[in-house]
């Protein structure tokens, strides 16, 4: 079987004919293949390189994911092993003519894959899951102070979760805590991966140890939403940590978490809201996550409040000042009537 690296360099060299095929709702402008992310949808925030020495880098600005053509074939394909993300791209690049039978079955895959949508991928994925109790994934965000994360249906764990350098090329699997994102009506549309090291409760020591797959745009980690019922008050932040993190000390508060400023400022408001409350990040992309989704807020009529911790993070209050401060300081920041509602 051709390497990776070996593989990607072939689709390199034909990179207009790979985004055609594979983002065939994008198109070229100038040097570039502009399309609205992976899953091929509309827009311009994913660009692929189509010449030069960096043909078929991609990256799209509103995730934060990038790769190379193998990549971009993993991705809108759905594609979770090597072998399947390979054999993908050899069929693109016909290196092997197999049996007319043959063809006729790989013909047949390989139609299915094209057109599965970045939501099925995601879906996919997460049926492969299992409950997050008592896994790595569940003492890992024990670690971290979050002590009933496997209460919420989002969170689930992967025993060998496939990971690929985004650099070299080189594939491995590892644990990984895997979190569902949902729209407004529950249907997943997309999932966000945690990878872990299975030698000690961390994060996996690799380039990149959080990736997000699926539709986002508009959708999120959800945690104590209501099913089918109004939510007038709600809490929105970035990271999974973050928004467990409140959760922990106001666990009938339903959050979401947006997984980037670009996304936290799409956010699609749920039916019914009329306060929401915006956790902080403190770097200029979190401030413009903040002031995006306060603008739009506004806009529909809901009172948009900024909750700020008292050191880096929430989760950083919550290890180390403890449940108790992060509450008193929470309370300094609630409506009266919510404070009184949804803390202990």
């Amino acid at each position: 079987m051709p390497s990776a690296s070996h593989l990607a360099g072939r689709l390199a060299q034909d990179a207009e004919a790979v985004c055609r095929h594979y983002l065939s709702a994008g198109r070229r402008a100038g040097n570039y293949w502009l399309v609205g992310d992976v899953g091929n949808n509309k827009g311009r925030s994913l660009y692929v390189r189509l010449t030069g020495p960096r043909a078929g880098r991609w990256t799209d600005a509103a995730t934060g994911q990038f790769g190379d053509l193998l990549d971009l074939v993993r991705e809108t394909c759905g594609l979770v092993d090597f072998r399947d993300v390979a054999e993908e791209a050899r069929h693109f690049l016909n290196l092997s003519r197999p049996d007319p039978l043959s063809s006729r079955r790989t013909d047949a895959r390989y139609s299915v894959a094209v057109e599965r949508p970045a939501s099925e991928q995601a879906r996919r994925l997460f049926r492969m899951t299992q409950p997050l109790a008592g896994t790595l994934a569940d003492s890992y965000l024990r670690e971290r102070g979050i002590l009933r994360a496997s209460t919420h249906a989002a969170l689930r764990f992967h025993p060998s979760c496939y990971y690929r350098d985004l650099l070299t090329g080189r594939t491995s699997s590892y644990p990984a805590l895997i979190a569902a994102v949902t729209d407004s009506a529950g249907a997943i549309t997309g999932v966000h991966r945690s990878w872990l090291d299975p030698a000690c409760v961390g994060k996996a020591k690799v380039d990149n140890p959080r990736r997000a797959l699926g539709g986002l745009l508009g959708n999120g980690v959800r945690f104590s939403f209501p099913a089918d019922a109004a939510v007038p008050v709600m809490a929105a932040g970035e990271g999974v940590e973050t928004m467990l993190s409140l959760s922990h000390v106001m666990p009938g508060m339903p959050m979401v978490a947006a997984l980037t400023a670009n996304h936290l400022a799409a956010f699609r408001f749920p039916p019914g809201c009329r306060r929401i409350y915006i956790a902080a990040d403190a770097d200029a992309a979190g401030r413009h996550g903040i002031e995006g989704l306060s603008r739009r807020a506004q806009e529909d009529g809901i009172l948009p409040l900024v909750l700020s911790p008292e050191l880096g993070d929430f989760n950083e209050d919550l290890r180390l000042l403890g449940p108790g401060r992060l509450t008193a300081c929470l309370q300094a920041q609630l409506v009266p009537e919510d404070a009184t509602a949804l803390l202990p």
